[in-house]
């Protein structure tokens, strides 16, 4: 069994700083975690990628092609059917080794989470890779302080949950640029409840406008808060311990290590004390 997690959320959420810090985890845990780049519009990151897509195609590529002549989201998405028409380019480079533990650093462009196939297909090919695969959804924290902002973070992590079907995992990044202010009014949020939600899109924005969609957003806390379908972790990358249990909740999720030898000494040990 093969191992990863696919990386993805909204354009500087911070998912290339999170796939360092996690890289940078493995290296002080000695335990080996690699990052594949899927984002053909990357600039800059810090880890060293197994494979980078900008190596088979860039998006400055779909722009400048005459025939294509494509705008950059457009050129996104290009690029991964791209990457899917020659599915055997990603796997001759990343290789195929036991245990694999690969996070994908995905591009920036929402829908293709939300609403188109490329990133469904290309989870499809993974898992036929023999990988066990979790989604980790990132929201910049700073985006998230209030209940509209909430509600719409929410609903966009739903749709991804709902799109990729696949173990899923939201976390709140930069928490560490939060003002106290800020971490205060988060907190009402970590444990989603419909009225407290409810009552801070009231509070804000166009008094009309809300009362007219006041059943709709009380629903949509109701389900969120009834059903549990989305919750958050908070992620402070200057939390070495933070990180740590962020990396054991994933893999538990992807049963990373499960099926390792069972250690019995000290079991074995114990009995033989009890019998004297």
């Amino acid at each position: 069994m093969r191992y990863a997690q696919l990386v993805i959320g909204p354009a500087g959420s911070g998912k290339s700083t999170y796939c360092s810090a996690m890289v940078q985890h493995g290296v002080d845990s000695k335990r080996n975690i690699e990052v594949i780049n899927l984002d053909p519009a990357a600039e800059y990151f810090d880890y060293q990628p197994l494979v980078d897509i900008r190596e088979l195609i860039h998006v400055q590529d779909t722009m400048e092609d005459e025939e294509l002549h494509f705008g950059p989201n457009g050129g996104l998405i290009f690029c991964i059917e791209y990457l899917l028409e020659n599915s055997d380019w990603l796997r001759d480079r990343m290789g195929e080794h036991e245990d694999d533990y690969i996070l994908f650093d995905c591009p920036g462009q929402i829908e293709l989470y939300t609403h188109l196939t490329a990133m469904k297909k290309l989870v499809k090919q993974l898992q036929d890779w023999n990988f066990s695969i979790c989604s980790v959804f990132l929201v910049d924290v700073q985006f998230m302080t209030d209940g509209a902002k909430f509600l719409s973070g929410t609903m966009a992590a739903l749709s991804v949950m709902v799109n990729l079907e696949l173990p899923h995992v939201n976390l709140l990044s930069k928490m560490d640029l939060l003002s106290k202010t800020a971490r205060k009014r988060l907190d009402r949020f970590l444990e989603p409840d419909a009225h407290s939600i409810l009552g801070d899109v009231e509070l804000a924005g166009n008094f009309h406008f809300n009362k007219k969609y006041r059943k709709l957003s009380e629903s949509i806390g109701h389900l969120i808060e009834d059903y549990s379908l989305v919750r958050f972790i908070p992620l402070n990358l200057k939390n070495e311990e933070n990180i740590s249990d962020i990396l054991l909740t994933i893999d538990n999720i992807i049963q990373y290590g499960e099926d390792g030898d069972v250690r019995t000494k000290d079991f074995e040990e114990k009995d033989e004390e009890d019998d004297n």
